[in-house]
């Protein structure tokens, strides 16, 4: 079994879902007590909060690329950044490592084609809906993005940062958040990407008549099935 090296904290409520559903897909595959081989970085998210907001992306990078070697370092065959957000700079700490990067927006998109969906909802962070980098990966795969109006990114992502980060989560918010997608379903979403890895703390596939694509989810399964590989 390969081990999974995971830079967490970003926030610490969605770093708990990647060691869930890596350690349950390794139980499953694997029966009896066993559980992922799995070393964690958790970073604290207040400092890169401040980077985001500030645009010192470079630098973030170059702190997150420092998470990533401390874990190649220790041991770990690959490497996650536990947020959307921050794969911004996946490429810059690419070149950090000699490991591979595991890049959610990748999974993510594939799942897509695997799903046969050919344009989506994406909710994030303002920087992940904002920027075209997160995006670039579905557009390469012929699936069109749809993006919430410019009032409703703001409340999602006031709504990331200042509830779901802090382990708030409400009816309010919850309501909010499953008209927008409704909105985006009229647009002509036909699955709905959750682009932020608190966002499955608050919107479940049973919410909406959309297929629900939990970035996080794809992601940690993504890479304990890769540490499985060839095993």
């Amino acid at each position: 079994m390969k081990t999974i090296g995971l830079i967490g904290g970003l926030s610490w409520e969605s770093t708990v879902t990647y060691y869930r559903v890596i350690n349950e897909y390794v139980q499953r595959e694997l029966g009896g007590l066993h559980s992922a081989q799995i070393l964690l970085d958790s970073v604290d998210l207040a400092d890169f909060e401040n980077y985001q907001r500030n645009g010192y992306w470079e630098y973030a990078g170059q702190q997150v690329g420092l998470a990533a070697q401390k874990l190649q370092a220790a041991g770990a065959d690959m490497v996650l950044i536990c947020s959307d957000t921050l794969h911004k700079v996946a490429d810059q700490v690419q070149e950090m490592i000699d490991i591979p990067l595991i890049h959610i927006a990748k999974v993510t998109a594939q799942a897509c084609v695997d799903a046969d969906v050919h344009a989506v909802g994406l909710l994030g962070t303002r920087y992940t809906m904002d920027d075209p980098t997160f995006k670039s990966y579905f557009v390469r795969r012929a699936v069109d993005v749809i993006v919430p109006h410019g009032d409703d990114r703001a409340f999602i992502n006031d709504a990331i940062y200042q509830e779901l980060c802090q382990g708030v989560v409400s009816k309010e918010t919850k309501l909010a958040l499953l008209d927008i997608i409704d909105s985006l379903e009229v647009r002509g979403a036909q699955a709905i990407v959750l682009g932020c890895t608190e966002l499955d703390l608050i919107v479940e596939p049973a919410d909406t008549i959309l297929p629900v694509l939990d970035s996080a989810a794809l992601h940690a399964t993504a890479a304990a099935r890769l540490a499985l590989a060839g095993d």
